[in-house]
């Protein structure tokens, strides 16, 4: 359980770079079947702790853009009422 919650507070960089190594060592072959599954399992688990972090990048981004075109709104409607 442990290991599973160090591996989820993983940062992107080090989530991809991780990623990155995993897809590599699968493409030079010469592992087991044993050991390419469970580097595939490892690769699907990174992919998904990227996928995460860059949802909640997006939702962020999202967020300021809407907060700052609502401001532009309310400064327009201000201006009009003058």
């Amino acid at each position: 359980m442990a290991d599973q919650d160090a591996r989820a507070t993983l940062g992107y960089e080090q989530a991809r770079d991780e990623l990155i190594d995993v897809v590599r060592r699968l493409e030079a072959g010469g592992a087991t079947l044993e050991e390419s599954l469970a580097l595939w399992e490892r690769g699907e688990e990174l992919a998904r702790i990227c996928r995460r972090w860059l949802e909640g990048a997006r939702a962020r981004l999202d967020a300021a853009l809407a907060a700052e075109e609502a401001e532009e709104a309310q400064e327009e409607g201000a201006e009009g009422e003058e």
